[in-house]
This record gives structure tokens, sequence and C-alpha cells, in this order.
């Protein structure tokens, strides 16, 4: 994935799948650290995934 833009689409894979599994927040989390800092369009995404959780339409999958 380009660095750019790996924030951006493990929120459309979360969104794809409906699903915000365990790994895919990892991911995110390791991306976030890994930057320092969070653009404005990833930003834009994470808000969008937030906004879709709280509307039920993506559930959080708990760890096994």
């Amino acid at each position: 994935m380009a660095a750019t833009n790996v924030i951006r689409q493990l929120v459309s894979k979360a969104l794809y799948f409906k699903r915000l599994t365990p790994e895919i927040e990892q991911e995110i989390n390791t991306e976030l650290t890994r930057l320092g800092y969070i653009s404005d369009t990833d930003y834009e995404a994470l808000e969008l995934l937030m906004e879709e959780m709280d509307a039920g339409r993506v559930q959080l999958v708990p760890s096994p």
C-alpha cells in the first residue's frame, strides 16, 4: 500500500465489509503512530467511519 493513502484504504476496507475488525483497527493505529500526524483527508475518512459506526451501518468486531 502506498504510504500516502494506507489509512483511507483501511477505512474503505472496513466500510466495504461493514465491519471494523481488530486487525484493521490495529493497522490504522500502527499507521497513525508511524506517521505521527493525521492528514485532513485521513481525518475525514476516519470521521466517516465513526459516523457509519454510530449509525449502526458498520459493526465493531470483538477480538477472538
